[in-house]
């Protein structure tokens, strides 16, 4: 049976498994996994809502890591700012577009050194990533951006992998699969899913149904699918029932936890742009 930790909440304490799933006390005082309510099929509805604090507690040591955004647009900048503080939170492997831009999102992780390996398309919006692989402090994988987007996509579906053309005849392809299909060479490529998702949207209901805005969506959706523990970084938290059904993008049985977004994207010293993250 996995550790657990105990966090803080509203009212006594909660349990946490460093998995991320609640746990309670039987009555002998031993750990034992606590039902999941992720719907109205008990007859109540249960508030996915926690504090920041309690979001980043869920990261473990050595933890994959999930983050969504595109640069800082769509990024949980408040989550990320809380991992800062989380003794933890170390040795991560992350999965995102990029990491961050220098002293900037996943950027400031790596500069305290809690990022070990990072999965990832575009690393060059951050020089301080290539000077920490050459120094032999961080091992990168460079993945071509559709291949991430549908690699997470395809770990979220349940599938074993999938084929792609991208990237046959190039480095990327050394040492791995490469089959012929009616007359043309692809690559296969395994699903990538991860131990907690870290997501950005913008609005939520207490049970963790998500809207998103405009381009800050980007990964986000996909990577709801695609790990063991969901936390969503959210604008606005409604109640259930609110929101428009045919505006939810992300159902929420994907959402374990929401928390409230404390930090947004400016521009310098200037007002805060957008919401959710970006424009």
């Amino acid at each position: 049976m996995s550790r657990a930790l105990r966090i803080p909440g509203s009212k006594g304490q909660k349990e946490v498994s460093q998995d991320g799933r609640r746990r309670v006390d039987d009555e002998n005082g031993a750990m034992v996994e606590a039902p999941r309510m992720d719907g109205l099929s008990s007859g109540r509805i249960e508030s996915k809502v926690i504090s920041v604090e309690e979001a980043a507690a869920l990261v473990g040591p050595g933890s994959t890591v999930m983050v969504g955004g595109f640069g800082l647009v769509g990024s949980p900048l408040t989550l990320i700012e809380a991992l800062l503080s989380s003794e933890n939170a170390r040795g991560l492997t992350t999965i995102s577009n990029n990491v961050g831009e220098p002293g900037k999102g996943l950027g400031r992780l790596l500069l305290e050194s809690k990022i070990s390996r990072a999965i990832g398309s575009y690393f060059t919006s951050n020089p301080d990533v290539m000077e920490r692989h050459l120094d032999g402090e961080l091992e990168v994988r460079l993945v071509p951006q559709g291949t991430l987007a549908e690699a997470i996509r395809a770990g979220g579906a349940g599938l074993g992998g999938f084929y792609t053309k991208t990237g046959v005849g190039t480095d990327l392809a050394e040492g791995r699969e490469v089959r012929e299909i009616d007359g043309e060479l692809y690559l296969f490529e395994k699903p990538l899913r991860a131990d907690i998702a870290l997501i950005r949207a913008h609005r939520a209901d207490t049970l963790g149904n998500l809207t998103y805005y405009k381009t800050a969506r980007n990964f986000n959706p996909d990577m709801a699918t695609a790990a063991e523990v969901v936390v969503a970084e959210v604008d606005e938290i409604v109640e259930a029932g609110t929101l428009d059904p045919e505006h939810v993008v992300t159902p929420h049985p994907y959402v374990d936890y929401v928390v409230r977004a404390e930090i947004t994207l400016g521009t310098d010293a200037g007002p805060l742009l957008d919401q959710a993250g970006g424009g």
